[in-house]
């Protein structure tokens, strides 16, 4: 999984059914340099005049290029790690780098080239998972529900339980018995705090929200971000990673900044109450922002409910992604439905995703 902070790579090896059984391995992650990243942030500024997915205006291919090598070296360097072969292997989920993500216009792009990458490892990949929900007219994201809702439920956690995933945007998944898990994007998570730290220090994070925690919320601000048009627009909807701008807060100072859109991220978390059956009695957070102190801090206060991170129940905070998209590609391996109605608004259940396999290019030349 490579997400919409642009951090790194993430890898998980797990074992499951595609259903309810999840056994969680070994996993590793490995960072972009400074001049990957730079050329990933070209590919997003690149990417914002494309109509149709094949294309790969200006910096876009190089960056395809590199996410595909990137990957390959990271599962490559992992199975060696733990003594495992290709064959050991039944197949990789492959997310891709998102680049613009518009499904009002029906469009997504991750960039991976998913053969490439199957041809190079020898291991079959399941590759672009959201196409097929956007082209039925879903929103394409959250995928991650699916993967939640069977954690959940191994876990036999008393619901109503929120999942809130805090990556470079937030999303929410709502599980309770006898539901399809209801999901939807909540607003910005990390990107906008990580863009801010990127300008104002040339390290694109606020490590243990030190910044944020000396800060001051400016509440009116705060107010001023709340009023997106996004927050009032009915589920299922999703984000692009620069659909919010951070410009409301250019004028304060970087600790008082990083306080307000931490703030920011909790307070539009938990205004997606709104739009869910119930009250959540409980919050799992995950992702980059579960490392965040201050936006565990605030979440808190804005829902008034219990707020644990991933880790504390034996998963994984850092990693949730990477082992969701393998349990995904088995799903899809077996046609199992990857999306609903009640998480991307797709008109049915379905499945996605698009199998390649060791030697297929060579079949077709």
């Amino acid at each position: 999984m490579s997400g919409t902070s642009m951090d790194g790579i993430d890898a998980a090896l797990i074992e499951t059914d595609g259903e309810g059984v999840v056994r969680m391995g070994a996993s590793v992650e490995l960072a972009y340099t400074e001049e990957e990243r730079a050329l990933l942030r070209q590919a997003l500024a690149d990417a914002l005049p494309m109509k149709k997915r094949t294309e790969r205006p200006g910096v876009v291919g190089a960056a395809e290029r590199l996410i595909t090598r990137k990957h390959a070296d990271i599962i490559s360097d992992f199975l060696k790690e733990h003594d495992l072969s290709p064959e050991d292997i039944d197949v990789v989920g492959f997310h891709g780098q998102t680049v613009l993500h518009r499904p009002h216009e029906r469009l997504t792009v991750q960039i991976g080239d998913g053969q490439a990458l199957a041809d190079s490892l020898g291991i079959p990949v399941v590759h672009d998972l959201r196409a097929a929900d956007v082209a039925e007219g879903g929103q394409g994201a959250p995928l991650v529900p699916a993967y939640h809702q069977a954690l959940v439920r191994e876990a036999k956690l008393a619901g109503p339980v929120a999942v809130l995933n805090l990556g470079g945007v937030g999303n929410i998944t709502y599980i309770a018995e006898g539901h399809d898990p209801v999901a939807f994007d909540t607003g910005p998570a990390n990107a906008l705090i990580d863009d801010l730290m990127l300008e104002r220090s040339g390290v694109a994070m606020d490590q243990d929200a030190r910044q944020a925690l000396a800060g001051q919320v400016n509440q009116e601000m705060l107010v001023t971000l709340m009023t997106h048009p996004f927050f009032g627009e009915k589920p299922p909807k999703s984000l692009d990673r620069n659909a919010f701008s951070r410009e409301t807060v250019a004028g304060l100072s970087t600790r008082d900044a990083a306080a307000t859109l931490a703030a920011f991220t909790a307070r539009s978390a938990a205004a997606a109450r709104r739009w869910l059956p119930r009250e959540p009695r409980l919050w799992i957070v995950s992702g980059g922002g579960a490392r965040n102190p201050a936006i565990l801090k605030f979440l808190r206060e804005e829902t008034g409910a219990t707020v644990r991170t991933a880790d504390e129940f034996g998963w994984s905070a850092s990693m949730m992604e990477a082992q969701a998209f393998a349990y995904l590609a088995v799903r899809s391996l077996k046609g199992l439905p990857l999306t609903f109605p009640s998480s991307t608004g797709v008109p049915r259940a379905l499945t996605g995703g698009v199998l390649a396999t060791p030697g297929q290019s060579r079949l077709r030349a």
